[in-house]
């Protein structure tokens, strides 16, 4: 089973995909997130206070599929700072982020995603994805932003198509829309 969890910032979409695991002891959290200041630093320290302390972690964003052992349920979070991260990495001075170059990105980001999925499905396991939804809020006003939002726009549909369910998260309160 792979399910999609997609809402705002702060939406409760975190505290939602956690709960699908509620009472299970084979769980790897798949972490995409990485240490850039203090305040990142202690939202990280957070999320791991908040897991059971026997859900094993895996940091990265690329070669997810190192992530997959024993364990029968994984937990990816989230999308959105995968994509950012292959987006910085695969743009680093650049200052312009032209068609070809987005395709780029959003083609190496759905190749990791993509590989995750079909490993998971492949082996029985089950996986739960964190993502953003982007498209609710102002187009921003510089290149950059445009660039990131259209890349997890496209992101979040390519993936959400392959999911078995796909919920949304709205003021802590899921509604599954897949």
């Amino acid at each position: 089973m792979v399910i999609l969890v997609t809402g705002g910032a702060r939406s409760g979409k975190s505290s939602f995909a956690e709960s699908l695991y509620r009472g299970k002891k084979d769980v790897v959290y798949i972490a995409t997130s990485k240490i850039w200041d203090e305040e990142m630093e202690e939202r990280i320290r957070l999320h791991k206070e908040s897991r059971p302390s026997c859900w094993r972690t895996f940091e990265g964003n690329y070669a997810l599929t190192k992530a997959l052992g024993e364990e029968k349920n994984y937990l990816l979070d989230c999308i959105t700072l995968l994509v950012s991260n292959i987006m910085f990495d695969l743009t680093d001075g650049v200052e312009y982020i032209d068609y070809k170059l987005k395709r780029q990105v959003e083609d190496r980001v759905y190749k990791e995603l993509y590989c995750l999925i079909e490993a998971v499905e492949a082996r029985g396991y089950n996986l739960v994805l964190v993502t953003n939804e982007v498209g609710f809020s102002l187009v921003p006003d510089n290149h950059l932003g445009r660039v990131f939002r259209d890349i997890q726009g496209r992101i979040n549909q390519r993936i959400a198509a392959l999911c078995h369910e796909v919920y949304l998260v709205c003021c802590g309160i899921p509604v599954r829309i897949k």
